[in-house]
């Protein structure tokens, strides 16, 4: 599993206030530690930066490359902060997140990648939004992102389709269908493009106690399906063991049995089943709870472990 590490995202305080202060000890730091880890790329989300993109985005480039040789992976709305970063990178070859099929964004981002020999991760969600079905979501990969590609002459092995977590709490029916997404896309063209999601969203506004189940769990169906890439938190142990159970077929553990038992009933276009469950044991009990809900067998509260 390759993982673009989350942890440098503006919406951290810690992140803001960094940046505020022009804090670079603090951005190396946090980058080394994702390194560290295990991460194959590190995401730089500084937000939209309307006023100041013009500085702070190389500079952020300059000192992270300080302590890394990993991709880095510019994540903006602001296409001019964007490329302003991508002038000053010396090292490995860049990602930017993201486009979306939307015309505007279709039409400009695309060609920024292309100029600076970037990888660009492509969202499907159109002018409409995000669709709630697995083949919506296909459609716009095969219909207006691979096209864009081709059009520009940008290599397909260079995109990166992103199907869009959504959480699980208000927009649980999208989960299951992100998970068939995932399977279909990597088959819909040859060469394949690369795949990768947000892990951490299907998280997003539930209870801080709950999220790393919940994002582990849906992490283990998903690579069932075949996801080889995400950007998510290398720093996150429990994450990183239950990648490295399913990767290592490592049954040593009772919760590493069910997670394989999962992962495989996935690829094999199955629903994991009860049968699979020993529901005398609590952590499998809450393993198999939380597979309903990213299923939408049963609707998601916060207290669903309770229930």
């Amino acid at each position: 599993m390759l993982i673009i590490g989350e942890n440098i995202h503006i919406i951290s305080p810690k992140v803001k206030r960094a940046l505020k202060e022009k804090d670079g000890k603090f951005f190396q730091e946090l980058a080394a530690k994702q390194a560290e880890a295990g991460a194959w790329a590190i995401d730089l989300n500084l937000g939209p930066r309307k006023k100041d993109w013009e500085e702070v985005f190389p500079w952020i480039v300059k000192e992270v490359e300080k302590v890394t040789d990993l991709p880095l992976c510019l994540d903006s709305t602001n296409l001019n902060g964007i490329e302003a970063g991508l002038k000053v990178i010396t090292k490995a070859q860049p990602i930017i997140n993201s486009t979306s099929a939307e015309p505007e964004r279709l039409e400009k981002v695309p060609l920024v990648a292309k100029k600076y020999n970037a990888k660009l991760i492509a969202l499907t969600m159109g002018r409409s939004g995000i669709p709630v079905g697995a083949d919506e979501r296909v459609e716009i990969a095969l219909e207006s992102l691979i096209p864009r590609m081709l059009e520009i002459d940008f290599p397909v092995e260079d995109l990166i389709v992103d199907p869009l977590v959504l959480t699980v709490s208000g927009c649980q029916e999208y989960c299951p269908e992100l998970i068939e997404a995932v399977r279909t896309i990597q088959y819909a063209w040859d060469p394949a493009p690369g795949i990768s999601i947000g892990l951490s969203n299907v998280s997003n506004a539930v209870p801080e106690k709950n999220r790393p189940l919940i994002n582990q769990v849906y992490c283990a169906m998903i690579m069932g399906a075949g996801l080889s890439m995400m950007i998510a938190d290398p720093l996150d142990k429990g994450l990183q063991e239950t990648i490295s159970t399913i990767e290592n077929r490592d049954e040593s553990t009772s919760v590493g049995k069910l997670y394989l038992k999962i992962h495989d009933r996935i690829a094999s276009m199955e629903e994991p089943q009860a049968e699979d469950v020993d529901f005398g044991d609590p952590d499998q009990v809450n393993i198999w709870k939380t597979v309903q809900i990213l299923l939408n067998k049963v609707i998601y509260a916060d207290s669903y472990l309770q229930q």
